[in-house]
């Protein structure tokens, strides 16, 4: 479901163990070869231990169809030919790396080129070799990656069939499997069939923040089968059901919503953070990217105590931190600080997103509800071309949120596809909805 997995560089911290393990190891090792290749005679022993696993790895590096640089690989990096030049002193280490970097530039990304060349300026064999290994580990990394790429239309392919076999084998000894699923479904119906309570008045609410209940209200859509679908995968994200009656076809999925249940709440709460924010600091502050990127780092710090405290007691450090920061920018622009009233009222306006109810979380969280419902029936990139008022500073997090959704989404669709049809086309009457688009499920 993820098109950007990757596999990355594990990087160990320098104070832990591991690390300082493998650090102490690796130097024990180069520092053995070094003494090695400085005796009288040289032992090229461990040289040509290293020579062998190079050429092994500069050959899975090479696709089907180089055959002819595999042999010159084969046939300059010859382990018989390479041991016996060894037996006689003659074997030329710099010349044979030399050869192996010329090599590498060959085979490597352009994103290494770089890391290829700063080798080229060493002339310490030791240190050489070690250098080589090094950056050989990340285009082993990259050939990884590059292969992941290209499989994963056969491997989501041969997945979606694997998924939907074994759901019809249990189907099949249970006829009763798909009830939660309609029921989903029929409410996800029902839903787009009523239209959205307004903003709810609240004493909260009764600031310049506050935006206008008709601004967030959405007009009820038309009934057909993606409409449907796609509130009933948004109702998921805010499932307060029995865990027994979640959506039989979804709930090897459960994890993976609930993730983005989460990262949809600190997102609501951030955005209208920023949005109370702005409205007491004005445009000067908040037309300083510089400000705006740490207030929100700041920001989502503390929002990531949300599951470990009350958020009341979360929102109160929120208040005073986003608080503090406003006042230390004034301070730093010459500007004129936040009077007391002022300032009081800013904490109290960011204390009260702690509640539901509050009128600028309800209507963030309405605008970040449409922008998915928009990712799932029009795309993630069409979606951010047009996104409702108050949720540009959080558009890349959007974009993120955004795109993990659709892809789950998508997926879960591609496998149950053929059950959602059936369901749908008892749903919707056939007069409303083209049968191409039940095809198209």
């Amino acid at each position: 479901m993820n098109r950007d997995f990757h596999t990355e560089e594990k990087v160990l911290p320098p104070s832990s163990l591991e690390g300082k393990v493998k650090e102490t190891m690796h130097n024990a090792f180069w520092d053995h070869l070094k003494e090695q290749l400085l005796a009288t005679p040289p032992d090229f022993s461990c040289a040509l231990e290293l020579l062998k696993e190079i050429k092994e790895i500069l050959l899975s590096l090479l696709l089907p169809r180089q055959n002819r640089l595999r042999s010159e690989i084969e046939e300059a990096l010859d382990v018989n030919l390479l041991g016996r030049a060894a037996e006689q002193g003659a074997l030329n280490v710099p010349h044979v790396s030399k050869y192996i970097l010329n090599t590498m530039t060959l085979l490597c990304a352009p994103v290494r080129d770089e890391a290829v060349q700063k080798l080229e300026t060493i002339s310490d064999p030791v240190r050489l070799l070690r250098g080589i290994f090094q950056v050989l580990g990340l285009m082993k990394m990259d050939m990884v990656n590059y292969t992941i790429q290209s499989l994963q239309p056969q491997l989501q392919e041969h997945n979606i069939q694997c998924e939907r076999a074994r759901f019809q084998e249990l189907l099949n000894k249970q006829p009763s499997l798909l009830d939660h699923t309609t029921r989903w479904l029929t409410q996800a119906a029902t839903d787009l069939a009523t239209p959205p309570p307004p903003c709810p008045d609240t004493p909260d609410s009764s600031s310049a923040t506050c935006l206008p209940a008709g601004e967030a209200a959405i007009s009820p859509e038309p009934l057909s089968p993606k409409m449907v679908l796609s509130q009933g995968f948004l109702n998921l994200l805010l499932w307060d059901g029995e865990d027994e009656a979640f959506p039989e076809t979804l709930r090897t999925d459960r994890a993976r919503l609930q993730e983005l249940e989460a990262q949809l709440h600190r997102l609501t709460v951030l955005a209208s953070v920023l949005l109370v924010a702005n409205s007491f600091s004005g445009s000067v502050l908040f037309g300083s990217p510089q400000f705006v990127d740490k207030l929100k780092r700041t920001t989502k710090v503390l929002l990531e105590e949300f599951g470990s405290r009350p958020e009341e007691e979360a929102m109160l450090t929120v208040s005073e931190q986003v608080t503090q920061e406003i006042h230390q920018s004034l301070k730093n622009m010459g500007l004129a600080p936040l009077s007391s009233d002022n300032t009081a009222s800013l904490i109290g306006q960011l204390q009260n997103i702690a509640k539901k109810e509050n009128c600028v979380r309800s209507v963030i969280d309405q605008r970040i509800h449409l922008f998915l419902k928009c990712c799932l029936i029009l795309g993630v990139q069409r979606s951010l071309l047009d996104l409702p008022g108050g949720l540009t500073l959080i558009e890349a997090e959007l974009a993120e949120l955004g795109q993990k959704f659709a892809n789950l989404t998508q997926h879960n669709q591609q496998v149950f596809g053929p059950y959602y049809t059936e369901i749908l086309k008892t749903l919707i009457p056939p007069a409303q909805v083209l049968e191409t688009e039940m095809e198209s499920l």
